[in-house]
């Protein structure tokens, strides 16, 4: 194990600290956001336009980083993000904070694919799986860690935006005086959704509810438990402990939709997970419900959702077509993620804070109900040759460079980023 650590170890720590930072802000926007009496429509659109900036950034970012290398960019990107957490502060206007979300957001899918490719690099297909795997540990434990330090501070002062400022910063410390060589250029793949809709629908509109659902709780779930009578303590708790509960949901659920049809997962899930967040709905309508099962019990079943919708896109594809069709679905996702704040804030706007979870609720049922009728009314013949999920989340795991230009066909491997095993997640916090 230590053999495979190692050569990783100042790239791990740079990721850690970036994300711990990113955790942190992810909550502190929304709830800063919330004392400054921002209406719900922008803290929907701050919501957004960060999913937005990871859109732009998936499709622009490896024509940057050809243009001047991975550690450069790196840097940059790290500089620019480090000084956009201190900007904020300074300037509490929603405008403002919009175009520097969004900024953030295309500088983190840079950042992200500056790291993963490198992973990929270090890796080997005996190693790949471990590496990742140690690699998405770190991501959930560092994003927790940054949530918990909410409480530490004030949200309304300086300090805690300079905790952001100061874990971002040291992110570029590793990696800059680490000896590892910077791995090649990086390849964009081309992307055909119609042809992917076409070969899973159900993994398609998964993947595009999964983002109106999952982008709405990143970016508000934070302030509906503000506005829900909680301190940041309460918050911070509110939030982590949703998101350990979607880390410890991936097992049983993957182990499960490798078992059956995955499409009965994709159901399964999105009832229980529609029913928790009805359950939050209704406890923020009248009161003495008990929150922390339902956030839970939301958390388990709807964070894993956009894994195994994954996983059952790729038991469809040939196997060359695994890096072009995860990438698809990312930008699939943030095309949801994008949305999702802006419907989620006009539905809080129209029944308050519980909204969010009413307008989640709809979408997960929603989800479920297009899955049953595809398998009631569409089924399909047994694929040829499912994809492990443990396998398909490690595919998941990473941003893989896309190009949008149209064309009846998928690049050939050639076109890939670095191997077969780099595709895209969803940028949970990122």
């Amino acid at each position: 194990m230590r053999s495979v650590i190692a050569p990783i170890s100042a790239l791990l720590l740079s990721n850690a600290f970036l994300l711990m930072g990113n955790g942190l802000q992810g909550v502190l926007l929304p709830v800063r956001g919330g004392l400054e009496a921002f209406s719900p429509f922008a803290l929907g659109v701050l919501g957004g336009v960060y999913f937005l900036g990871f859109a732009v950034g998936c499709l622009h970012g490896p024509r940057l980083i050809r243009n001047v290398g991975h550690i450069r960019v790196f840097a940059a990107m790290v500089s620019i993000v480090s000084a956009n957490a201190l900007i904020h502060p300074l300037i509490v206007w929603p405008i403002v904070w919009w175009l520097l979300r969004g900024l953030t957001g295309y500088c983190f899918a840079t950042l992200f694919m500056v790291i993963e490719s490198w992973l990929n690099e270090r890796s080997t297909s005996e190693t790949r799986g471990v590496i990742f795997s140690i690699y998405t540990i770190v991501n959930l434990t560092v994003i927790t860690a940054g949530q918990i330090l909410l409480p530490l501070g004030d949200p309304k002062g300086l300090p805690l935006f300079s905790v952001v400022s100061i874990l971002m910063s040291l992110a570029v410390v590793p990696v800059a005086l680490s000896r590892a060589a910077a791995p090649a250029p990086v390849h964009t793949v081309k992307l055909h959704f119609l042809r992917i809709f076409r070969a899973s629908p159900v993994g398609f509109v998964g993947c595009l509810t999964v983002g109106l659902v999952n982008g709405s709780f990143w970016s508000l779930a934070p302030i509906v438990a503000q506005r829900g009578g909680g301190n940041t303590t309460d918050v911070a708790v509110f939030m982590s402990s949703t998101v350990i509960a979607g880390a410890l949901g991936q097992w049983p659920l993957g182990r499960l939709s490798d078992r059956i049809d995955r499409r009965k997962v994709i159901v399964l899930a999105c009832a229980m997970g529609g029913t928790a967040a009805l359950g939050l709905a209704l406890s923020g309508m009248f009161g003495g419900l008990p929150t922390y099962p339902f956030s839970l019990a939301y958390g388990f079943f709807a964070l894993p959702l956009y894994a195994v919708a994954v996983a059952h896109t790729n038991d469809l594809v040939a196997p060359e077509e695994y890096v072009q069709t995860s990438s698809g679905l990312l930008l699939v996702y943030a095309l949801g993620a994008m949305a999702g704040p802006m419907a989620a804030s006009a539905a809080m706007g129209l029944i308050g804070p519980n909204g969010l979870f009413a307008f989640t609720a709809v979408c997960l049922f929603l989800l479920a109900v297009f899955a049953a009728s595809r398998m009631m009314f569409r089924p399909r013949a047994v694929e040829a040759e499912r994809v492990d999920f443990i396998e398909s989340m490690r595919m998941a795991a990473t941003v893989g460079p896309m190009d949008t230009e149209p064309g009846e066909t998928f690049a050939t491997p050639d076109d890939i980023i670095v191997a077969d095993d780099d595709a895209p997640v969803p940028p949970t916090n990122r």
